[in-house]
């Protein structure tokens, strides 16, 4: 008998060990130490610095878009969404398991209303075939200070935003999105 209280008590012990000791996922680092998450994420307010230019490019944890601004710092909002609409309310159709939809707080125009960004074609702003977590970047169109542009993801994945300042006078508005969480 004082065996077996030894053994249950042995395994009681073990086992509020066990529930006190953190899972080996939980001590787990972000992937790449990413934390970013999915909600939505603005910043800046509306300008008429113009839009110039989009592109993109490959990172070892993200793929990255990249909007050039011809002027300071401007604003951004960025979602996921069901849909992404352009600026007359049409659905832009999109390929990918998850859409963002990116309203830059800027036109794609000048003062005088000449374009200053103006797609070879709409439906594929960068070419990111092959690209881990990018499927298709498509123009939205400019109207009122406001320019959509619609980003379909491989899924709903981490991302993040941030302007930077240059080269020169001009601007960069930069989307990551995370190959994983």
């Amino acid at each position: 008998m004082k065996t077996l209280i030894k053994w249950l008590t042995a395994a009681a012990v073990l086992g509020s060990v066990a529930l006190l000791a953190p899972s080996a996922q939980a001590t787990e680092s972000a992937y790449c130490g990413i934390t970013w998450g999915s909600l939505p994420k603005n910043g800046g307010a509306l300008s008429p610095a113009p839009l110039t230019n989009v592109r993109g490019g490959r990172h070892d944890c993200y793929d990255r878009l990249v909007m050039d601004i011809r002027g300071a710092e401007n604003g951004f909002q960025v979602r996921y969404v069901s849909q992404v609409y352009d600026q007359g309310g049409t659905v832009i159709p999109l390929r990918g398991g998850a859409f963002l939809e990116i309203v830059l707080l800027d036109p794609a125009y000048d003062d005088t209303g000449a374009s200053t960004y103006d797609p070879a074609n709409p439906q594929e702003l960068v070419n990111v075939s092959g690209w881990r977590t990018f499927r298709q970047v498509a123009w939205g169109g400019s109207y009122e200070g406001y320019t959509t542009i619609g980003l379909g993801a491989r899924a709903r994945l981490p991302f993040r935003v941030f302007s930077l300042a240059g080269p020169g006078s001009s601007s960069r508005i930069v989307l990551d999105v995370a190959h994983r969480w």
